[in-house]
């Protein structure tokens, strides 16, 4: 059996890399108000890690619509799971010692040198490598510059050549750990640079691209040396880089949107590339899903006028655009399309009331198993919930 767990704090407990981390208090709230959300993506008969109180009714509805073989599991239970293959949201050392001090064995564990070959590998100064041998071999629709700096020297020199750059750092949660620097190399910029230098060693800069669109090739490794292309995900960010959503459409349609802007085959050349640099880099030792974040970037005075960043950054876990993959080939009717979207409210009880105005305006329609148009919460909606999933589809004209 599989038991599956949401750990959305994953990237910062690899920045952390100890295994006493405490994750902030908004992760832990994320964690508690949507740990139902693996239901969704989890393999049928296994079991997913959640609180029973309100998770078990809405689990028992969404059977009873969905037909889905998924059991809740309590953290008391969790001895009964110590044979069980373990799937989280992402690995780090923090969520191997809490399992294994709540009875899960620990040869079904990554042993702490994997864990750190993972912190390694899923450092965004991989981008940086992965960049450069896909832009060399693809150039014609291809961009995308990482720099990486080792020192506050280099720091300065770099933010203030580019005038207008991107500092990230190598591990932080999505859309976290960006330092968009517009007016050159100030005070501020060198300490944050100082800062992060000291905590993690190094950081990348980059240009700011004139963006038109968000997408990712997302992965399957199956730990044995072969990763596989899983399919495509167009996702959205906030102005600060803060994932919000992912549109939900086939990989027909995404490929059809996509090619607007760069032919279809580059977007095949550039997947099966993918594959190959991947296995070599992840298939080895990693097990599971993982997704490279993309851009489409507008150059109005070179040709070609659209090319493909290649590679933003490689997310060596669980995301949002799988979530957002699965759910549209197994839940979705052929012709519904719409958007998934994760909702923050700072307030006690604005999450609840737009779930029931959203509940009235939005009827659910679903015929054999399947979501036709309308409004489907993926996790409960209680008064204290702060964050909220779901999705919100209609049926095309």
């Amino acid at each position: 059996m599989k038991l599956y767990l949401f750990n959305p704090d994953s990237d910062l407990a690899l920045a952390n890399n100890e295994a006493n981390y405490i994750a902030p208090a908004s992760a832990r709230r994320m964690a508690q108000d949507m740990a139902l959300l693996p239901i969704w993506y989890a393999a049928p008969d296994s079991a997913v890690l959640a609180p029973s109180a309100y998770n078990a009714d809405f689990l028992r509805k969404m059977r009873d619509l969905f037909g889905l073989r998924v059991q809740l599991a309590t953290e008391p239970e969790l001895p009964d799971y110590a044979e069980a293959s373990i799937v989280p949201w992402g690995w780090n050392p923090s969520i191997r010692k809490y399992l294994l001090k709540r009875g899960v064995n620990e040869d079904k564990l990554p042993s702490p040198r994997l864990l750190a070959d993972y912190r390694s590998l899923s450092s965004r100064i991989q981008a940086v490598e992965m960049t450069r041998r896909v832009t060399g071999r693809y150039p014609g629709y291809t961009c995308g510059e990482h720099t990486l700096v080792n020192n506050i020297e280099d720091c300065e020199r770099i933010v203030n050549a580019m005038h207008a750059c991107l500092l990230k750092v190598p591990w932080s949660g999505s859309g976290k750990g960006l330092n968009w620097c517009l007016h050159g190399f100030t005070k501020p910029v060198s300490n944050w640079c100082e800062r992060i230098l000291r905590e993690q060693g190094c950081l990348t800069a980059e240009p700011i691209y004139n963006k038109v669109e968000d997408f990712a090739m997302e992965f399957y490794a199956d730990g044995r040396g072969r990763v596989v292309f899983a399919g495509y995900s167009v996702f959205h960010t906030g102005g600060s880089g803060m994932y919000a959503g992912n549109d939900l459409l086939s990989d027909e349609k995404i490929l059809q949107k996509l090619s607007a802007y760069v032919p279809q085959e580059e977007f095949i050349r550039l997947r099966t590339r993918l594959e190959e640099e991947l296995s070599a880099l992840f298939g080895g030792f990693y097990h599971g899903y993982l997704g490279v974040d993309m851009m489409i970037c507008h150059f109005p005075d070179e040709a070609p006028v659209y090319r493909i960043h290649p590679c933003v950054e490689i997310n060596l876990r669980m995301n949002m655009g799988v979530v957002a993959r699965l759910l549209t080939d197994r839940y979705l009717a052929a012709d519904a399309e719409g958007a998934f979207r994760i909702d923050y409210y700072p307030l006690a009880g604005q999450a609840l009331e737009e779930h029931r105005q959203m509940s009235a305006s939005f009827p659910l329609s679903v015929e054999n198993n399947r979501v036709c148009a309308g409004y489907l919460p993926l996790v409960p909606v209680t008064p204290q919930s702060r964050y909220r999933a779901f999705l919100l589809l209609t049926l095309p004209q």
